[in-house]
Parts: structure tokens; sequence; C-alpha cells
């Protein structure tokens, strides 16, 4: 049975104990509550017996149960959970201890590959009981790290890379996601399930990717802490693809501390994807080891003004951007404003600045979705190349063609380039130049920062481009005045009341210790996260299932 429960503001400061619900009939200690915990909260709970990695799986198993129903968050879970939970807690028992991720539930998206009994599909029938012949990377890190992959997230299609008229976290195979912060709500995309999952508790954690925006842009809708690496940090072997010049994968988690685990687990160089040689270090730093109150003390801080846009409705994110202003001081940060992007119009007129139009991520797209194809140790549709996967999706009623084009797809098809020709390499060149020298590390080097900041809403694109990372944090929401706005299929509400939105922090390629650390003291002094109640969260918790 669902329940509902609208907006109630906490008063739970950052340092002080964690929410709690109900007490261990094990030991008669507090359990936390599953809306809030922490990676650290579950790992003391798990070390002192106070519950089981076992207990996890079946609380937040049946959350997902509870409101999947109307969120449609997750498109399946994992059968060989429990067995792997019983697994790890063994382990633990034995005096066995893998890391900070042993025995947390995480939700990866459904289209980072893992060799299971679980599918892994962007979404898609077409992709429907096809078998990788292993692991993705990622998968194979957190599973090594003693992570238990509870499911499989739902998402935009294709990773938003099909339709010019489709719906963020709409897939034929999971339906349509909807976030918890409003009836209706567009939970943003393409890593929507990601980010329903982790702002309610349908798992400890969640992983998603972003092409642009599609890890930064749900954090932000669903008052999350959102880390997009910097292209090559994290392999993107066995992920199903839209363009290796900006795919990455990274954590969508409640607490920066929880994304710093994480990414620490998942980055890394990987033989099977050769963008990760440009990792200029051969260990992973501990991304969490700086997380801490003072991470902003002698920063130096840009803010790009003329990125910064105006509308009719974002006011509040304007508003509340500015106020921060004072808080970055409060830290010890020095801001320099109207630190601008030095080529903001050459950016602006640059086609590829939008990346659904770019001839590199198209170009990139036909070449990779086919390599993808070619991997499947079992490929049961027989799916070999874009014009397959076009047929394909033309003729199987479910997956909702004509009424959801197939523009992008029959966009990259057409073009007059290929990866590697001397046109497609011209084109790389200038998106690197927009992403980088024109825009984000332009304005770094002019003003001598260590980090520009900028609402969230706005981030996506530059960084996008050319590789560059994007830390997220919650800033606040949209008041209970707002107007209520409907997207053009009238099915989800893209503005209204409650609306979270966020600030991110753009730093140089591979900066995600310094991003991290920023952001992890932005955080603690202004805890926004714990301002606003979801409407709706899932009644079960831990002592139901004990």
């Amino acid at each position: 049975m669902l329940v509902f429960k609208f907006s109630l503001l906490l008063s739970v400061a950052s340092g002080v104990a964690s929410v709690t619900y109900g007490t261990s009939p094990r030991n008669g200690q507090p359990l936390p509550d599953l809306l809030y915990a922490t990676i650290d909260d579950l790992q003391s709970g798990l070390a002192a017996g106070t519950f089981t990695s076992v207990d996890l799986v079946k609380a937040y198993v049946a959350r997902i149960h509870e409101v999947n129903p109307l969120l449609h968050a997750v498109i399946e879970t994992n059968p060989d959970a429990l067995a792997i939970a019983a697994s790890l807690d063994a382990e633990r028992a034995g005096g066995s201890f893998r890391g900070n991720l042993h025995g947390i539930p995480i939700c990866i998206k459904d289209n980072i590959a893992t060799l299971d009994k679980m599918n892994n599909t962007a979404g898609s029938f077409a992709l429907l009981g096809a078998i990788p012949p292993s692991d993705s990377t990622v998968a194979a890190k957190l599973k090594a790290a003693g992570a238990i992959i509870i499911g499989k997230c739902n998402l935009s299609q294709w990773a938003n890379y099909r339709s010019s008229n489709s719906s963020n976290g709409w897939t034929s195979r999971g339906g349509q996601t909807m976030g918890a912060y409003y009836p209706m709500q567009d939970p943003s995309g393409s890593s929507s399930g990601p980010g329903v999952v982790s702002s309610i508790g349908l798992a400890a954690a969640a992983v998603g990717t972003e092409t642009s925006g599609s890890i930064i842009s749900p954090a932000s809708r669903n008052s999350l802490a959102g880390i997009k690496p910097s292209v090559g940090l994290t392999s993107r072997y066995l992920v199903v693809p839209i363009s290796q010049t900006q795919d990455t994968i990274g954590p969508l988690t409640r607490t920066m501390m929880d994304a710093a685990y994480i990414l620490s687990v998942i980055a890394g160089k990987d033989s099977h994807d050769n963008y990760t040689s440009a990792i200029p270090f051969d260990s992973v730093p501990d991304y969490a080891a700086a997380c801490n109150s003072k991470g902003l003390q002698g920063a130096k801080i840009g803010i790009p003004r003329n990125a910064i846009t105006v509308s009719a409705t974002n006011g509040p994110e304007i508003t509340a951007f500015n106020a921060s202003i004072g808080t970055f001081k409060g830290l010890g940060a020095t801001i320099v404003d109207n630190a601008d992007f030095p080529d903001l119009a050459g950016y602006v007129n640059f086609t590829g600045a939008g990346y659904t139009a770019a001839p590199v991520v198209g170009a990139d797209f036909v070449a990779d979705v086919a390599n993808y194809f070619y991997e499947m140790t079992t490929n049961p549709n027989g799916i070999k190349n874009i014009q397959q996967l076009i047929n394909f999706t033309e003729t199987y009623v479910p997956e909702d063609y004509p009424d959801r084009d197939i523009a992008r797809w029959l966009s990259a098809a057409s073009l007059n380039i290929t990866m590697g020709d001397a046109n497609y390499y011209t084109a790389l060149l200038k998106q690197y130049y927009y992403g980088s020298n024109a825009t984000i590390l332009g304005a770094l080097e002019k003003y001598d920062l260590d980090a520009l900041i900028i609402p969230s809403s706005m981030a996506p694109g530059y960084a996008a481009i050319a590789g560059y990372p994007i830390v997220t944090v919650p800033l606040g929401y949209y008041p209970a005045t707002t107007n209520v706005t409907y997207n053009s299929r009238g099915t989800l509400v893209e503005l209204g009341p409650n609306f979270p939105f966020g600030l991110s922090f753009f730093g140089r390629r591979f900066s995600e210790a310094t991003l991290v650390k920023y952001a992890c003291a932005f955080e603690a002094a202004t805890n926004y996260r714990q301002m606003q109640h979801p409407y709706i969260i899932p009644n079960i918790q831990l002592v139901d299932v004990m």
C-alpha cells in the first residue's frame, strides 16, 4: 500500500546524530531510518550486529515494491541479492571486510551490464535477453568491493538518445519514472531511476551515466549529491554507449561522502577503455579523505556570470545561488565574481554544444552501439548496427513508435562523417576547444581559479563536450506557490512546488578530489537536503523485516 507523506521541515543539522527508526531486536540498538541512512550509518550497524546485509536487502526490496507501482524507478531487482548478502554477511562474521561498500545494496542504471540473472537493456526490448561476455568494469569493481547490486534502475530510454519527443525517465520496459517531490514530478534524466532510488532510500545509493546532464540534472532535481567524473576516470566497458568522447559513469547519493566512497571504487584505469589511460595517477585517490567542513578554506572560486541566464521561471534558483556566495565566503573561500567564459558567444554558436545534434556524438553512436552489439555473447534479436536497431524499434509495438520517434538515430545514421575521418577530427577539435579554452578551462586559467560554481540547471553542456568533471550538491527548493507546468505530453510536471535544485562545481580534468572537498564543506554548512521531505516516502523500514 502506498503512503503519501507531505512535506515537513526537518531540524536535522549536519553533524548531529543520525535519524533513527525503531530498535534492533538483536541488540536493542537504534536502527537507521532508510530515508536518511548513509553508508557510514549502515556500516556502523553492520559492524555492531544491529542488522545484517540480508536485512538491508529485504528492507530495500520491500521499499521498492511498495512505491515502484507509482514511481517506476526500478526496472528489475536482482533475484540473487539475498544470497549475495548472506555470503557477504558470512565474510564479515569470519573477520573479512572488503571496505566501505561491503554488504551495501546499490542500484545501477539499466545500461551498465552485469553478467548475472539481470538484464541490461537501456530500457529497450531490443536488448532484452542479450548476454554480455562479463560484468562491465564498473559493475565488477562494485562487486569486488562488496557492494550488492540490488537491481537495475529505470532511465530515459537509450540514455535519452533515441527520440526528440519522448519524456525524461520513460522506457518501454520500465514505464514512466516519476520523482518523489511532487505528484507526477519530472525526475529529469537520463539517470532518472538512480535519482529517485537514492532520493527516497530504495537503495543505499545509485550509479548512473552521463553524456550531457544525465547525472547532474537528476541529482539536482532529486535533492542529491552527484558526481559526473571526467571522461576517462571511470571505464565505459560494457556500458550501453552514446559517445566515447562524452560518456562517463558516476554516483547519485544522499551525501557527498557516499558519492566519494563510490567514486573511489569505480574509478581507475582499464585496458578495455583506452580513455582511462589519460588518468594522471596510478593509484585512485581516496576521494572521501578530505570530506570535511573546512574544505573551502583558502579556495579561490569563480562565478562565470555570462553563463548564468535568468528566465521567467528560474528566479528561485538565481536567488539561492546568489545567497550562497555569503556561505562560501563564510567558509573561507575567496569569490571572484564575473569570472566569465572567454568565448561564450563562440560556444553558443557552435552546433556541437547541443550533444543530440553534434556530429561527433552521432558518429560515435553509430560506431559504438555496433561495437556493443558485437560484444554480446547472446543477442536474441540479432541486432548488429543502427539500421537494424531502427528497423526493430519501428516494428516492435511495445517500443511505442511512432508516438515516440527515433529522430536522433535517423540523424546519426544520415551523417556524412564517420568516426576517425578528417571531418570527424575537425569537429572533435572544435568541440574540445569550446568545452575547455572557450569556457571552463579558459575561465579557470584567466582568473587563476581553483574551481567555478554555477546553478546546476546551467552546468551540463559546457563540461560535456570536452569531458570535464562536475560535482553537484543540493541548493534549495522552489516555493510552494510555484505554478505547475507540464511537459509537452502532459504526462509529467516539469516545474512545480517543492522541486529541488542544486549548485554545481566545475574544475579541471581529473580534479574530482578538489571538487569533492569543496562540495563536502558546502554541504556540511547548508544541509539543504534535510529541509524538505519528498511527498511520497516508503513506509517499510529495517524493523519491519527483522
